[in-house]
């Protein structure tokens, strides 16, 4: 695993506010962006359309079946990703000691789509997502939401700002206020799971 991915390190870093991302050549650079982005729990907003394919069950929504596989095709999605070989290889190890999770849309028993991130205290901080059917990202993301509601969570980190994002309700705050949240959330006691591959 490469030295500075060690998962002491990568927690730390998340506590402070900090995340890694790799270059083209795999080298690691830390990130704490001004401003961040996060999803307010309480006001997002899902599309009709999201709401009208959610409602007809177009996906089983689990957690955990396959970190590696969602963090895998994240990889895939585009050239040049951050998601580096080391990137993988720490975060399904951060996935082993139950701090980083997915969320996987699938039919039919094969993935379609999904996130992952990871999750200290009442925070959860969102890394990346793929698709490969139509909505299935973006009905993870909504279950995400709905899953952390429901398990008390109270900040959804998204890091930078998409216009995908945009569409559910992400804005930009001040790095200062984000800290301020972020040290609110690290003393919420929440747990992300019971049991992997459990259904949302």
């Amino acid at each position: 695993m490469h030295p500075d991915l060690q998962p002491e390190l990568l927690l730390s870093a998340y506590a402070s506010g900090i995340f890694p991302m790799a270059d083209e050549n795999g080298d690691i650079y830390w990130y704490s962006p001004d401003p961040r982005v996060v999803i307010d729990l309480d006001a997002f907003h899902v599309p009709r359309s999201l709401r009208q394919a959610r409602k007809r069950g177009a996906f089983d929504l689990v957690v955990d079946q396959e970190f590696r596989a969602v963090i895998a095709a994240c990889a895939d999605r585009r050239e040049g990703t951050w998601i580096s070989p080391d990137i993988i290889e720490a975060y399904c190890r951060l996935h082993d000691l139950g701090f980083a999770h997915s969320v996987e849309a699938r039919r039919k028993g094969r993935l379609a789509g999904g996130l992952y991130g990871v999750a200290l205290g009442g925070a959860f901080f969102g890394e990346s997502m793929f698709h490969r059917e139509s909505d299935a990202s973006k009905l993870a993301l909504v279950h995400l939401v709905e899953h952390m509601r429901r398990r008390g969570f109270v900040l959804l980190d998204v890091q930078f700002m998409t216009e995908h994002l945009r569409r559910f309700g992400a804005r930009e705050i001040r790095r200062d206020e984000y800290l301020d949240r972020l040290s609110r959330a690290l003393a919420v006691s929440c747990t992300f799971v019971d049991r992997p591959g459990q259904a949302i």
